[in-house]
């Protein structure tokens, strides 16, 4: 999915709730299965989404790097604390 289809994809989720037609929560799951479609085919040149996989405090971390080296070390700065976790393409 582009980035133009998840921004339409949203935009008729809000749409949807605006009208009355989707509740709160139908919209949350609809933009988070957006979201989640977007990061799994990213792929936009030299940069590709990874996930983090191990300690349950970066669990799940999907990031965007050009490396796994650098993909680490974006999964990283978002905790205190360094913990032992694995990064892998997502897709």
């Amino acid at each position: 999915m582009d980035r133009i289809s998840a921004l339409r994809n949203v935009e008729d989720a809000l749409a949807d709730f605006e009208a009355g037609d989707a509740s709160l929560g139908d919209v949350e799951d609809r933009v988070l299965g957006v979201l989640r479609t977007y990061a799994t085919e990213f792929d936009e040149g030299d940069v590709s989404a990874y996930r983090a996989t191990g300690d349950p405090r970066v669990e799940g971390t999907v990031v965007v790097a050009e490396s796994e080296e650098e993909a680490r070390e974006r999964v990283a700065a978002r905790v205190d604390e360094v913990p032992e976790f694995r990064v892998e393409p997502v897709g």
